[in-house]
């Protein structure tokens, strides 16, 4: 049994009503469990709706043998997340801190990745929004070599007002794009930065390629032409320290 995870209508209820730190919570598709979805809802819980494949392979998973889920299963928070508000409050903006938002980022092994290379690296916060994105469960953990332990993992409901909010406490929003007009390796980075890493298929949104103050893109010498979002990460953020103590 998975010690990180919770299954049951009632054991659900009460974490919801005890207020415990809850990631997200599954559903499976087909059994009714309308009363608890409209109290995530409402609760602003991460939840989301499997197919009756899907769900019965997290149920074998993470759950003992022969139990029953009623259809549902609640991943309990491993860390502790911050507020956008509380970051601020945590950061001195004149050192010129680094942060990076993760857009549409759904692969947990994607994310611990990128969480090592941002804690390596020294960024001062993550941003992940609260949907449409991997949660930070036990294999993003074990991915991150424990870094998701020693950075400050930010959720936020909206990734615009995110960008609107860090451009009002003085960082420079730059998104990465494979048609980015500027190189990674050239002189942006003389104030507080924010990252944009977008996801491996589609790249950053085009919502958020908006609230760009640069575009910048790492140029490819091979026949594919992307890297791994971690990857990708690991090399702009270990340019910005480069260019920093130079």
């Amino acid at each position: 049994m998975n010690t990180d995870y919770i299954f049951g209508k009632n054991a659900v209820l009460e974490a919801i009503n005890s207020n415990l730190d809850i990631e997200k919570i599954y559903f499976c598709y087909g059994i009714n469990n309308n009363h608890i979805i409209s109290i995530a809802k409402k609760t602003k819980i991460n939840y989301t709706t499997l197919d009756k494949n899907k769900f019965k392979k997290l149920e074998s998973d993470v759950c003992p043998k022969n139990s029953n889920s009623q259809g549902i299963i609640a991943l309990k928070s491993i860390i502790k997340t911050f507020s956008l508000s509380d970051f601020f409050g945590n950061i001195n903006i004149k050192n010129n801190p680094i942060v990076v938002i993760l857009d549409k980022i759904t692969d947990p092994h994607n994310l611990g990745a990128i969480a090592r290379s941002c804690e390596c690296a020294g960024v001062s916060g993550l941003i992940i929004p609260n949907n449409d994105s991997a949660v930070i469960n036990p294999t993003s953990m074990k991915t991150s070599a424990g870094a998701l332990n020693h950075i400050n993992v930010i959720k936020v409901n909206n990734l615009i007002n995110a960008c609107e909010k860090l451009k009002e406490n003085g960082f420079w929003i730059i998104g990465t794009a494979t048609d980015g007009d500027k190189k990674y390796t050239d002189n942006l980075y003389d104030n507080p930065i924010a990252i944009i890493i977008g996801s491996e298929g589609k790249g950053m949104s085009p919502s958020l390629r908006k609230h760009c103050d640069n575009l910048i893109r790492i140029e490819m010498y091979g026949k594919i032409n992307s890297l791994n979002a971690s990857v990708s990460s690991g090399v702009i953020l270990f340019e910005i320290q480069r260019q920093k103590n130079t």
